[in-house]
């Protein structure tokens, strides 16, 4: 049996066998009370034992019948009616002899079942009038004259016992409940305990399988980014480094008949395997985790100067100092590279102007060149196009390309704008 489960019943053991052992006492002092007055004679010719046996037969089964089929108070008031019209008859045929123990058992019985404390303090006064009253009337029925002043007197040593017992069992029983509530809370207070052991425990496993997740995730990410920089190596590289190569065979072959083209397309060169080795070396920092801390601007600014370094070629700019996340920085790095490259290689532009601009929620991006253009209808997206397009549309942006014959070319990108 649990502590818990103990202690609940701690009360129904206190009833059960304090109701016990106040039977028993009753029917003790009975038989202490008829043997007594066995030869006992009342009214002249009247023998006690004649109505003295009968009364406490009648009254040990009446308490029987009290104690263990009655249950509330309301069904035992007949019964305490019963007790007190015997102890009156008792009284009368016993002078009085042992009648205050049997108050006193009968009463136990009444304090045992009451949780009111007040309750008890009424029934003990009142049995004590009743004590009282009962000896007047046995006096009267004797003959003898009753004062209240030697009534009191005479029963003040059962008075005082019957106070004394009302004191000490009430307290008695409310330190055995008090005891018992104390118990029971102690012991519901383990069980929340060992609960929040267990809720906590589990916690802890859910976190320490959390932790694990979360690193597996961590690891799964990291392995998925380093395979998107490894593709974007491929890709870019391979891209920029047959665009070179074409873009040299193409000035060997026009070198001396048109050294100005030649030059144009040496220059695009030069400018592609920059970028290249510029995409490489980002794309090694990112690898090893050490890429350099350059704000948005900064680093667009890079890309100007170096593609204007040394080539002729004419970039101006109008940059907003805007802090984006590492994916949209790399992808509008990457697609002014891309720009440039194209409008010289395709377009033969001289001039360009690159924008960046934030207008409410949305980042707009313009490059412009004054290349040869295009119609709109023979636009093809090619390599780069295609590839910025699905970048932009996976960042939740868009892009629109605008060109005309001898008009230049024109990117547009829209992007949504970081929380800050």
């Amino acid at each position: 049996m649990t502590d818990r489960r103990k202690f609940r019943l701690e009360p129904v053991f206190l009833q059960r066998w304090g109701n016990a052992l106040i039977f028993c006492l009753l029917v003790f002092v009975e038989g202490l009370l008829i043997f007594g007055n066995w030869h006992s004679v009342y009214f002249s010719h009247v023998r006690a034992w004649w109505v003295v046996l009968p009364v406490c037969v009648f009254l040990a089964a009446e308490n029987a019948v009290k104690i263990w089929a009655l249950h509330t108070f309301r069904e035992k008031i007949a019964c305490y009616v019963l007790d007190t019209l015997c102890l009156i008859v008792l009284t009368v045929f016993t002078d009085g002899l042992l009648i205050s123990t049997l108050y006193i058992i009968i009463l136990s019985e009444f304090y045992l079942g009451q949780r009111n404390i007040a309750g008890s303090l009424a029934m003990g006064v009142a049995s004590i009038v009743l004590f009282l009253v009962a000896f007047a009337v046995s006096g009267a029925l004797k003959g003898e004259t009753v004062h209240v002043t030697t009534l009191i007197s005479n029963a003040f040593n059962d008075i005082l016992l019957m106070a004394l017992h009302f004191l000490g069992f009430n307290l008695a029983i409310q330190i055995w409940r008090k005891n018992g509530e104390l118990n029971r809370a102690f012991a519901e207070l383990e069980e929340s305990n060992k609960k929040l052991r267990a809720a906590y425990e589990e916690l802890d496993e859910s976190n320490k399988k959390l932790q694990e997740a979360y690193k597996e995730l961590h690891e799964v990410a990291a392995l998925e980014e380093r395979q998107r920089i490894a593709k974007d190596i491929h890709d870019t590289a391979g891209h920029s480094i047959t665009t070179i190569i074409m873009q040299t065979e193409a000035a060997k072959l026009v070198i001396d008949s048109d050294p100005e083209d030649a030059k144009r397309k040496i220059a695009a060169a030069n400018l592609q395997a920059r970028n290249a080795l510029e995409e490489l070396r980002e794309s090694v920092h990112l690898l090893s985790g050490t890429s350099e801390q350059l704000t948005l601007k900064e680093a667009l600014l890079g890309i100007v100067h170096e593609s204007t370094d040394g080539t002729g070629i004419v970039i101006r700019t109008d940059i907003d100092d805007i802090a984006l996340c590492q994916a949209k920085s790399r992808f509008l790095c990457n697609t002014l590279k891309e720009g440039i490259s194209n409008g010289l290689r395709h377009g033969n532009a001289t001039a360009f102007y690159f924008e960046l601009k934030k207008k409410g929620d949305k980042i707009t991006f313009l490059l412009s060149d004054n290349g040869c253009g295009m119609e709109q209808a023979k636009l093809r997206k090619g390599f780069g196009l295609k590839g910025m397009y699905a970048r932009a549309e996976a960042l939740g942006g868009s892009v629109r390309c605008e060109t005309e014959p001898d008009e230049g070319f024109e990117i547009h990108i829209d992007l949504p704008a970081d929380n800050p």
